[in-house]
């Protein structure tokens, strides 16, 4: 995990999450109720070579799964986290959640966030939903600080999501560091740890010069997932509706700056059809 970040190294970053920023725009003037996830994605690979930006996404490797065959995670409704274009072939309709996470690679630099969009117009369920991950997304990046550890962060948004709002954090996946590479230490939870050693990034500290990709993700009726062996999709173990929100965050000395910030400035309703 970098400590310290020079200029050009600081307006990489800022440059690879503006062209994740642009790219969740576009979206979100292309996405239209009736479109598969394939078009989707292929909107997505035809937008990125347009900025002359690839995605760090498509070919990705973890043990045991084939590499990620799709330009952006699609995951639909109780679909958490990692859908690929391939998983889920009907078109999108109303009362659909879509979480589109994009990964950039712009020269040298990984730019990494997720949104969520609501097909049509929402129920009050699926406000309250989407609402719960935007505030806590919003309200845990505050707590990246200087003199805070991760741990704080999981604080607040667990409280939020689970004491205010009546949702479940989904356990065992959380943010991470990123830079050049897509996936470096450390690993934040969202959730506060259940016992000694479970979160042994839990004590690090907020340290200036870090970049973090932070990522509550949030199902109606359970913190659990199933995942068949050997796909990517990860699901809510009871079938429930799921958000994912995800920022860039570069903390300084004077506290979390939000690379990704222009995210919160996108429509998020789709109510147009094709």
């Amino acid at each position: 995990m970098a400590k310290t970040l020079n200029e050009r190294d600081v307006q990489g970053a800022v440059d690879a999450a503006a062209k994740v920023v642009e790219m969740h725009q576009r979206l979100a003037d292309f996405l239209a109720m009736g479109q598969t996830l394939a078009q989707i994605d292929g909107f997505v690979a035809r937008t990125l070579e347009d900025m002359s930006s690839k995605s760090c996404f498509r070919g990705y490797r973890v043990p045991k799964l084939p590499p990620f065959p799709s330009y952006a995670c699609l995951s639909v409704n109780e679909c958490v986290v990692h859908g690929t274009a391939a998983y889920y072939r009907e078109p999108m309709k109303a009362g659909d959640l879509l979480k589109i996470d994009i990964g950039v690679l712009y020269k040298g630099w990984i730019g990494d966030a997720a949104w969520t969009y609501m097909m049509g117009e929402p129920t009050d369920e699926m406000r309250r939903l989407t609402d719960s991950g935007k505030r806590s997304l919003s309200l845990g990046c505050a707590a990246l600080k200087p003199g805070n550890t991760f741990l704080e962060w999981a604080r607040v948004v667990q409280h939020h999501v689970e004491e205010v709002c009546g949702f479940h954090l989904i356990r065992g996946l959380g943010g991470h560091g990123y830079g050049r590479k897509l996936h470096q230490p450390p690993f934040v939870s969202n959730v506060v740890p259940s016992y000694p050693g479970e979160w042994s990034d839990a004590g690090t500290a907020c340290s200036p010069g870090t970049l973090i990709a932070v990522e509550p993700m949030i199902a109606v009726g359970t913190g659990k997932t199933v995942q068949e062996r050997g796909l990517w999709p990860i699901y809510s173990a009871d079938g429930s509706m799921s958000v994912h929100y995800e920022h860039d965050v570069l903390i300084t000395e004077d506290g979390p700056r939000v690379l990704t910030a222009g995210l919160e400035q996108i429509d998020d309703v789709i109510e147009r059809s094709v």
